[in-house]
């Protein structure tokens, strides 16, 4: 039987690195300030707007939630976003996806400040994963990094297929893995021959969002499996894309959902902000 490889630890271990460091920000006088902007009544960001500043609250993160009517006009929003941009007090910023029909998502996304965009949906934060620099990327695609590196799973010199290549997980994921000196391979809905693909991994990451698509007869026996789908279940609930209970028997090592990767996502908005501070501090250096 596989290895759980639990995200709750890995979330509380990175809970604990950002109360300690916003308790020396605080002693400095700065308090951490996440700028959260949720334009309409779409329920899942609302739900997930209420859960970040639930966890700004326990890291000691100031969050302030900005709403805003789904009438807004596309240039309101901007505009909010560029006043955010140039107040000092707000470290961080979160626009809340999707927005209303009719607005220019990439126009209103590029209105962030790359210096204060925790998302790490800024067109020149993506850039920097793509050439290994020093950026804010987006948080489920840094968990899947994130649950192996700290539950000691080696990714350098490692073969990983990638199942998946949509812009919020799996494109920047492609990079991230790259950037860990792993070997990728990279399958799609074209992709021909799916199972002989995922056979060869040695490290198997599924971002499909289709229930029960990893099924046990495409891992290779000991493969590690990290499964960052989320699908809604009949009756309540969620699941991955892997068929955990026959691939657990089959894996060296699993990621489960709930419990995985989505439950370390919120805690690296958190670090991100933090890492948002020295950014912004590093930039007002060189001025």
């Amino acid at each position: 039987m596989a290895t759980i490889i639990e995200g709750k630890k890995v979330a509380a271990a990175i809970r604990k690195e950002v109360k300690e460091a916003v308790a020396e920000l605080r002693d400095e006088g700065l308090c951490p300030k996440l700028a959260v902007v949720l334009v309409g009544d779409d329920l899942a960001s609302v739900l997930y707007s209420r859960s970040i500043k639930k966890a700004c609250g326990v890291a000691a993160v100031e969050c302030e939630l900005f709403k805003m009517p789904a009438e807004s006009s596309e240039d309101e929003v901007i505009d909010l976003l560029r006043r955010l941009n140039i107040d000092d007090s707000i470290h961080g910023i979160m626009l809340e996806l999707p927005l209303p029909p009719g607005m220019n998502k990439q126009k209103v996304l590029q209105a962030i400040s790359p210096l204060k965009d925790v998302d790490g949906v800024h067109p020149i934060n993506k850039g920097y994963i793509l050439s290994n620099g020093v950026g804010l990327f987006p948080t489920t695609p840094q968990s899947c990094i994130e649950i192996m590196l700290r539950n000691g799973i080696e990714i350098s010199g490692k073969h990983a297929v990638l199942v998946g290549r949509g812009e919020t997980v799996g494109k920047p994921l492609i990079f991230m893995m790259l950037n860990q000196n792993a070997t990728v391979t990279v399958c799609h809905t074209r992709t021909k021959d799916l199972p002989y693909h995922t056979r060869q991994a040695d490290i198997l990451i599924s971002a499909v969002g289709k229930a029960g698509m990893v099924t046990a007869d495409m891992v290779k026996p000991g493969a590690v499996v990290v499964d960052a789908g989320i699908n809604s279940k009949p009756g309540g609930g969620i699941c991955g894309d892997v068929d955990f209970i026959n691939v657990e028997k089959v894996a060296g090592a699993i990621s489960p959902v709930p419990g995985g990767v989505g439950s370390i996502t919120t805690s690296l908005i958190l670090k991100n902000i933090i890492k948002a501070i020295e950014l912004q501090k590093n930039a007002k250096n060189c001025i």
